[in-house]
Formats: C-alpha cells, sequence, structure tokens
C-alpha cells in the first residue's frame, strides 16, 4: 500500500498522464540517467585527485576532472552499513536505526570481543526497513529502470536490493564482504561462478555495462538507474602477482619507511601508503571504473548520464586489513576522526558541473537522494530523504545555507574508534565521549588533522554544540550504550599492553612481507593466472 500510493503520487506530480504515449516515451528520454558508483573502505587519499602519490587511479579521477569534488564530504557513519542505509533512505543513522554494520555484537554479546570495554554497544536495526521509499523505488515510480550489482549488506534475504525497489541484483545480499575473495570461485547466492579466477571487481564492472548496454535509452526511451556497489577494496585484500609487483617496485623507487605504524588508543594505526596489495586491489577498482565510463561513452548515453563516485567510510588504517594511511586525516573507519568519516565525493552532472569546480561545503551521504531527484527534474520529498538536501542549488552556484552535520555511533568500532556522537558546525567540530562524557573541539580550517583539541579556550562553543547534539538525539530517540557492571580496567590494561607488544609487531613484519621479492600470499589469488581471465581494460564494443 506505501508503494502503490507513493506511485500514485509521483505519477500525478510528474503529469505523464496528460500527455499521449509517443510523447510520454520522448519525456522520459530527456531525463538523465544515473550512475552511481559507491567504493567500500576506500579512504579519502587512497585516489591520485586527492593526493595519494602511490595509488594510481585514472578513471575515477576522470569523473572528478570533469566534474565537482566535494572537499569537505561525508559519509553518514564511519562504518558501512549505516552509511549505505542513509544513501538508500536520505535519512541519518539515528531516523533509520541501523547505526552499527549488521552482523556487529551488542550487549552484552560484545564481551565475545574479549576486549573488556568499559560499555556494553547499543542496540541497531538489522535491516533497511520496507516502510522507507528508497532511491531506487522513487526513482522506479518516475520510470526509470533501476539495476543493483556488488555488496548490499542492508539486510538478509526479503530485504534484498530487488527488495526495496531494484530490478535487477547482481551479488547483493547479506554479507559485507566479497565471501570467498575476490577470484572466481566466490560465494554469493546472487552473482554465479562462470569463468575460474574471474576477478569479482571487473565482474560487477561488466555486469553493470552490459545492462547500460542492453538499456540504453536512446533505444528504450526509458531512463536508468545504475547503482554499482563494489566490494572493493574491503578486506581481504588481494591482487594479481603483476599489480602486486609494480607496486612493491613503486614503493621501492620512493623509498620504504623504516617504520610503518604508530600505536593508537587500541590497535596500531598504518602511517604510510606503501601496501602493493592494497594498491593493486585500489588500481583493479579504478580499472573497473573504467569499463563503465568506456560503456557510456561507446553507448552515446555519457553527455546524458549523472555519475556519482564516493565511499561508505574511511580507509582501514587501523583493524581488518590495516590497508592505509588517511593522513593528514587523523583515523580511520571506525573512527570519529575526519579520516573515518570524511570520503571522495564527486558528482558528475552535464549540462551543468564543468570540470574542475571544487566546493569546501559540508555535504553527507544524506544529500545524495534529494540532489538525484532534483538533478532528474523531478519532485523533491523530504517526507522521505529527511535528512538530505538537494545540492543542486550549489552546483548552480548559489550560495548555501549553513547546517549542523550529525553523526552517531554508539559503539566500540573494530577498528578501533569510540561510542561517541559528532556535530559539526561551520568550521567547529565538537566529539562527545560515551565512555567518560567528555567534549572534544577542533577548529577544521585551521587543524584538519584534529591535533589541537581547543574546548578549554572555547567554552561556549562547547555548550552552544553540545546542547544543540544532545536536542537531536533525544528527538529523535536515539540509542546510547550503557556501562558494563563487569568491567575490569586492569583486564583493559593487560588486553591493551598485549596488543601494543605483539600486535604492532606482528603488522610491521607482515608489511616488509608484502614489500619482499619473495613475498607469497600462501593463499590461490594468483591461481587466476592458469586461467584465460585477464586483468588488462576490456575493449567493449
Amino acid at each position: 500500500m506505501k508503494h502503490t500510493i507513493y506511485y500514485l503520487l509521483v505519477t500525478m506530480m510528474i503529469g505523464l498522464d496528460a500527455f499521449p504515449l509517443d510523447v510520454r516515451a520522448q519525456e522520459k528520454s530527456l531525463r538523465p540517467n544515473v550512475v552511481f558508483i559507491l567504493a567500500d573502505d576506500l579512504g579519502y587519499r587512497d585516489l591520485s585527485c586527492t593526493g595519494s602519490t602511490y595509488y594510481e587511479t585514472p578513471h575515477i579521477d576522470r569523473i572528478a576532472a570533469e566534474g565537482a569534488v566535494f572537499n569537505a564530504g561525508y559519509s553518514a557513519c564511519q562504518v558501512c552499513s549505516p552509511s549505505r542505509a542513509s544513501i538508500m533512505s536520505g535519512k541519518s543513522p539515528v531516523r533509520h536505526g541501523i547505526t552499527d554494520y549488521i552482523g556487529a555484537r551488542h550487549g552484552t554479546d560484545w564481551r565475545k570481543q574479549g576486549r573488556y570495554s568499559k560499555l556494553l554497544p547499543a542496540a541497531y536495526g538489522t535491516a533497511l526497513q520496507h516502510d522507507f521509499v528508497t532511491l531506487p523505488e522513487a526513482l522506479k515510480a518516475a520510470g526509470y529502470k533501476t539495476f543493483f550489482a556488488g555488496k548490499w549488506h542492508l539486510g538478509s534475504k526479503g530485504s534484498w536490493p530487488e527488495d526495496h525497489g531494484f530490478e535487477i541484483n547482481k551479488g547483493g545480499w547479506d554479507s559485507g564482504s566479497p565471501k570467498g575473495g575476490y577470484f572466481s570461485p566466490w560465494e554469493n547466492p546472487n552473482l554465479e561462478n562462470k569463468v575460474p579466477g574471474e576477478n569479482l571487481t571487473m565482474r560487477l564492472a561488466e555486469e553493470t555495462a552490459t545492462f547500460l548496454r542492453a538499456n540504453n535509452p536512446r533505444q528504450t526511451g526509458q531512463p536508468v538507474f545504475a547503482f554499482l556497489s563494489f566490494y572493493a577494496v574491503h578486506g581481504p585484500i588481494q591482487t594479481t602477482r603483476e599489480k602486486w609487483n609494480k607496486y612493491r617496485q613503486k614503493a621501492q623507487d620512493q623509498g620504504i619507511a623504516p617504520k610503518g605504524f604508530e600505536m593508537g588508543k587500541y590497535l596500531p594505526m598504518r602511517q604510510v601508503q606503501d601496501n602493493p596489495v592494497y594498491a593493486g586491489l585500489v588500481e583493479t577498482m579504478d580499472d573497473a571504473v573504467g569499463v563503465v565510463l568506456a560503456a557510456l561513452d561507446e553507448a552515446g548515453m555519457a553527455e546524458n548520464t549523472i555519475v556519482i563516485f564516493t565511499s561508505d567510510n574511511g580507509g582501514v588504517s587501523a583493524g581488518d586489513a590495516f590497508a592505509t594511511s588517511n593522513l593528514p586525516l587523523r583515523g580511520g573507519k571506525g573512527y570519529q576522526f575526519e579520516g573515518g568519516i570524511r570520503v571522495p565525493y564527486f558528482i558528475k552532472a552535464p549540462g551543468l558541473t564543468e570540470g574542475g569546480k571544487y566546493f569546501a561545503t559540508p555535504v553527507t551521504g544524506m544529500d545524495f537522494y534529494p540532489t538525484i531527484l532534483d538533478l532528474a527534474g523531478l519532485a523533491l520529498h523530504p517526507e522521505a530523504h529527511t535528512d538530505g538536501v538537494s545540492l543542486r542549488p550549489l552546483l548552480e552556484g548559489k550560495p548555501a545555507a549553513e547546517r549542523s552535520l550529525i553523526w552517531h555511533y554508539p559503539h566500540y568500532g573494530n577498528q578501533g574508534g569510540e561510542p561517541s556522537s559528532i556535530i559539526r558546525k561551520g568550521d567547529w567540530k565538537l566529539i562527545h565521549y560515551y565512555e567518560d562524557g567528555r567534549d572534544e573541539l577542533y577548529n577544521l580550517a585551521t587543524d584538519p588533522g584534529e591535533l589541537q583539541e581547543v574546548s578549554s579556550a572555547h567554552k561556549e562553543q562547547v555548550t552552544a554544540l553540545a546542547d544543540e547534539l544532545q536536542a537531536y538525539l533525544q528527538t529523535h530517540g536515539a540509542s546510547y550504550p550503557i556501562p558494563d557492571p563487569e568491567y575490569d580496567a586492569a583486564r583493559e590494561r593487560d588486553y591493551l599492553k598485549g596488543v601494543a607488544n605483539k600486535r604492532l609487531l606482528q603488522l610491521e613484519r607482515q608489511r616488509m612481507e608484502f614489500l619482499s621479492p619473495d613475498f607469497d600470499p600462501g593463499d590461490d589469488w594468483w591461481d587466476s593466472e592458469r586461467t584465460t581471465y585477464s586483468e588488462k581494460p576490456i575493449n567493449l564494443p
């Protein structure tokens, strides 16, 4: 009933019933197509165009060069599922209820992590709610053909992409990581294995390119919405021998630092970008983006297609594969600092964005929903995308009204982040911590690396931001962590001492192994060399 009523309203707003069928088809064909590319765990500095001198990403760089770059683009959360739900719903994690990655332990079950933490993390939603009118549902109601490929991680069967507005689903299911790895055979009920050793990232791109060619609006008269959601660059990180060797040599040529990690509060944190396995994984994702862009060019669709590229959270500098460094931004995936939530955020809108436009205005993942509707010439639906705003006026050169951006993460990240809430307003960023109730304040204009905590010098600013943050959380019924009655400070100290003494040394050894000419992954990634598959960019027909 929800969707039926919504579709009727959209149809009335668009006014399709007032036109004959031939005019209606022509009107549809003039609407822009949308290709949304979402990377997994890609850090703000993991692209050549955002400052990396190690990773090579010419195809993603092209999207930035031909579109608008938001230097203060943020994900809705420092971990994946909440951010993805916010893109789909236009709602903040507090409002849609998925505040941690689906599958994370919470409550007393958190003790099984063996971290001996002071708090028990809050419970959270485990599926995208069906009451929400999602972005693909809104576009489908407006006449778009909808397609999804890749990582979903927004619920189990019954809450997969096809249950939330996508007509075609290639590879989206429960899992948040590439089960079975990046080379076929992988484990995915919605993406069959075809060629032994085939690369998952390239396969998802090829599925997307095939969809675009088969549903070219120049022939069908129907615009398309394709959502390519890579599993890359999430761990386990894997690449080919050729790419590993290329980046091993590049690291050597650039000079290998004697030390790659520093101990953080809970885990060691990578300080340098010199992981040749990760670099190869990044380049393969970029190759895959090139396949999709080539498909748009060759089909004559590029001039009428909105292309968006972003990531679901910051790069993994601690935890998981300890794969990259986000410096000069502090922290990474799972963290409350800029390295955890600031992400690549590019929008190419033909006829509106000129190459090389840069914006400093803070924007967030909730903004994609209304922005896409607006760019497509469709009516906005603020009752659906409650926490996002259209960025079209900004792209048109109009001034943006100041607003506050809020994050709420009442959990311990696997990567070392702490239960906290954040508010950014203008240049000020306040972080509220739930372990001890303290507030930290940073001025991002003068201190983008969050190295100087200035709350004591700006008490009025702290009070104003803290009051606004708490009012928002209370209004929207936020959940909070609670003290663990079994907390033992001595056990936590012993645990952290063991991490510092053992894990740090293990990671330094592993880093040098990856950079050794004799490195052997000890797995079957490189078995793909014995197949007919090639990672080289494909020449599409």
